[in-house]
């Protein structure tokens, strides 16, 4: 595998509001120095909604030498202003680029149903549910996402190559029959669930032999008992403020199982390894929002249900790194093993 990549959170953004309230950059050059030197990535992807903090990241990444993945990620746009925070983030990416450093321009995640004009529907749930809503007419409906999706990834892409000179990619989920003749990666979001755990394998490795370089990302799981088995539906068991979105605690009790979340993560990227993926990016190094509450009552550890690979601490700092208010997980030191072969 060519890209041993982390994902790197600098901020959701919805409705004016990130999940990310502080963004500190000597932190972030010390988490990117983390990423780079005990877990042995050579890639990293930067991803959020704030252009600022995009470049503030990407620069630092690529100061440390790694390849840099700009990845803006708009969330609960239209499609007109998801252009502009392209055409804003290209430029930025270029400019990088013209420093020297290796990036690569991500444009969007699961742009269909993550963002408003392509499905019916006010959230990712309900969107996803309109798709799959009724079997007699899911292909058809299928086939006229897929339109919707390359329609706007033309026009996309179009603006993006007029400001950004190096290559493109774009984070598919498959169901949108992306074009990928746009683009110079071909890039999926894939997830292991039990349901196709059996073929999950041998449709890596079709994927694989394909034209062109396959990358995957958006790949991670929690740390709770069974969280593997959910694929996609592993962060349902969160209750969210019905005002502010923000997760408040687990629905129920689910026991800690950090060994579970390591193992899973260790079987994705020896099957990513063997199978020809050029790019892996594990999903994600922390994921503000869901600290560790080892005391108290269990459903409030909503580290348990977060995908961080890092136990995010409130108040106080860690013992692994002193400066840092974070400790590894099992995780952690399963990812920095299979990178390190």
């Amino acid at each position: 595998m060519r890209a041993r990549g982390m994902t790197y959170d600098t901020g959701f953004v919805v409705d004016g509001r990130t999940s990310h309230d502080r963004f500190d950059p000597d932190v972030v050059r010390r988490e990117l120095a983390v990423i780079r030197d005990d877990l042995h990535c050579d890639a990293v992807q930067i991803i959020g909604g704030d252009p600022d903090r995009l470049e503030g990241a990407a620069n630092a990444a690529a100061e440390l030498g790694l390849e840099v993945w700009l990845s803006p990620y708009p969330l609960e746009l239209e499609p007109d202003r998801i252009l502009a925070l392209f055409r804003d983030c290209a430029e930025r990416a270029e400019r990088l680029r013209r420093k020297g450093a290796e990036v690569v321009f991500v444009a969007g995640v699961e742009l269909s149903v993550m963002n408003r004009g392509f499905l019916p529907g006010e959230n990712p749930e309900e969107r996803v549910a309109h798709l799959m809503g009724r079997p007699e007419r899911r292909a058809e409906a299928m086939c006229e996402l897929g339109a919707r999706v390359n329609a706007f990834l033309r026009e996309a892409v179009a603006s993006v190559r007029e400001r950004f000179h190096g290559r493109l990619t774009y984070a598919a989920i498959q169901f949108e029959q992306v074009d990928w003749t746009l683009f110079d990666i071909v890039t999926y979001e894939l997830l292991r669930s039990a349901e196709v755990a059996d073929r999950f394998r041998e449709a890596v490795r079709t994927l694989a032999r394909g034209p062109k370089p396959l990358a995957v990302t958006g790949f991670g799981t929690a740390a709770y008992r069974g969280a593997g088995d959910r694929g996609g539906r592993v962060m349902e068991v969160v209750e969210h403020d019905p005002v502010t979105k923000a997760p408040v605690r687990l629905k129920e009790v689910h026991e800690r199982d950090e060994a579970g979340q390591a193992a899973y993560l260790s079987e994705l990227l020896e099957i990513f390894e063997t199978e020809g993926v050029d790019s892996a990016f594990v999903f994600l190094f922390a994921l503000p929002g869901y600290p560790h509450r080892p005391d108290g009552d269990p459903r409030d550890d909503l580290d348990r249900a977060g995908l961080g690979i890092v136990k995010l601490l409130e108040g106080r700092r860690g013992a692994a790194y002193p400066d840092l208010d974070w400790e590894p997980k099992e995780a952690f030191t399963a990812v920095a093993r299979r990178f390190r072969r």
